[in-house]
């Protein structure tokens, strides 16, 4: 795979990007994807309402503090004009580049027009990223779905609006705002639409292993691959698909003891960055995704649950993985 994806003025090391998911790509799993492999790594979105922007969520999901180079933040909103100050907003804090979110297909998004639901207003979404793309002076990219439901797919309209506004990359989910999260991805319109635009476009949906990576990328042409629940308790995902890519084989899955050291190491920044208490529960989600498929996965999810204090927790996950190493050894001599 070439390696090389310029994005306005930036090269990225590869063409491999973490998906903006609100509740899971935060500053620590963001940090821990993009060390290991992903070429860049979008924030969780931020309101456009400017009330909300000196609340404690909003402050934590706009830190970017020890992040590589370029930092990509994700405005949401439905109103050209505070979009766009939320955009200048956001560069002031220090974004390289803003992503504004036309994707997301939750209910409380759409239901006061934003997300996904922008889809339906075409005018409305010229106005939206020509406003944004005027107010600042680093790159803006867009992420959307292909349409609003399978009798408006629209996406290769949308893509085309974009590209004349400005727009310098574009992220295409392969499913409408209707599907949410059902059904199969539809790579052929994201094909269609990176056959209409000359920006570069990012494939989205059901990227789950590096064979999967390697189809997407030949069915859609796409310039690039964006990862979202794939990487969810699996940050390996894309060093395996830059391996699978580079050299058409695949790499092992991680040892036991790595995963032990990735989750601790993850569960030990969430407490930093989030205090104990927020800490613990924002762990309990991405312990329960790295326990997924492993022996006595399903016991260990329910005891961490219980926990209120990150040292039951490391202490807990500790004997855990000892355990299974254990098993392992043994299995082995």
């Amino acid at each position: 795979m070439p390696s090389e994806l310029m994005i306005g003025p930036y090269s990225l090391p590869n063409r491999l990007f973490l998906a903006p998911m609100a509740g899971v790509t935060d500053r620590p799993f963001r940090q821990l994807c993009r060390r290991l492999g992903a070429g860049m790594a979008v924030s969780e979105m931020i309101t456009a309402n400017k009330a909300l922007w000196a609340s404690k969520k909003s402050l934590l999901r706009a830190n970017h503090e020890g992040e590589p180079e370029p930092r990509s933040v994700q405005i949401a909103g439905a109103d050209p004009q505070m979009l766009a100050e939320a955009a200048r907003h956001n560069v002031g804090e220090g974004a390289h580049i803003i992503d504004i979110n036309m994707g997301c297909p939750a209910k409380k998004v759409c239901n006061v027009m934003a997300g996904s639901a922008l889809l339906q207003n075409e005018k409305l979404v010229a106005e939206i990223v020509t406003s944004v793309v005027s107010a600042v002076d680093v790159p803006v990219t867009l992420k959307i779905r292909t349409g609003w439901d399978r009798d408006n797919r629209n996406g290769v309209r949308i893509a085309r609006i974009a590209e004349e506004a400005g727009i310098q990359a574009l992220a295409v989910h392969g499913r409408t705002r209707a599907d949410a999260y059902k059904g199969d991805a539809e790579y052929d319109t994201i094909a269609e639409i990176k056959s209409r635009v000359s920006i570069p476009v990012i494939a989205n949906g059901d990227i789950d292993s590096p064979q999967k990576a390697a189809a997407v990328l030949q069915q859609t042409g796409a310039d690039g691959l964006m990862i979202g629940r794939g990487a969810q308790g699996n940050p390996w995902i894309f060093r395996q698909i830059l391996h699978f890519l580079d050299h058409g084989t695949l790499l092992p899955d991680p040892e036991v003891t790595e995963i032990k050291q990735v989750l601790i190491e993850h569960l030990q920044n969430l407490y930093d960055f989030y205090g104990d208490y927020t800490g613990v529960r924002m762990a309990r989600k991405h312990i329960a995704w790295y326990s997924k498929g492993l022996r006595n996965g399903n016991a260990f999810r329910q005891a961490m649950n219980q926990f209120e204090q990150p040292p039951q927790q490391l202490r807990f996950t500790r004997e855990f993985f000892e355990q299974l190493e254990q098993q392992q050894d043994s299995q082995a001599a």
